[in-house]
């Protein structure tokens, strides 16, 4: 490669897409799932966090609906974290370990 980094993108090596599967993830038996609840940053409303989860975003979002339904409550996805509104560790740790997954709760 020439001085300065620069590289022409006409090579057949340099146009091919990267091949292969994607790097496999843990499986939900081995991952390290945490549920804690907080007020940290939520203007002192309470909000149970879930942490841990190497999941793509739309299986979070799928497992986002689940445990909004088991809690009865509303919640979100932000960067990788489920949020669910208000003290709803109990219900989340059962639904967790409905879906497969080793939950602990974290804190208090």
């Amino acid at each position: 490669m020439p001085k300065g980094g620069w590289q022409e993108f006409t090579r057949p090596e340099s146009l091919e897409r990267a091949s292969g599967a994607p790097a496999a993830s843990t499986p939900k038996a081995q991952q390290r799932v945490r549920v804690q609840r907080t007020k940290a940053g939520k203007g002192g409303k309470m909000v149970t966090a879930i942490t841990g989860l190497e999941a793509a975003e739309s299986d979070l979002k799928a497992l986002l609906k689940q445990l909004k339904a088991a809690a009865g409550t509303g919640g979100t996805v932000k960067d990788g974290v489920i949020e669910l509104q208000g003290d709803q560790v109990a219900a989340a740790l059962a639904a967790l370990e409905k879906a497969g997954y080793r939950p602990k709760q974290a804190g208090g």
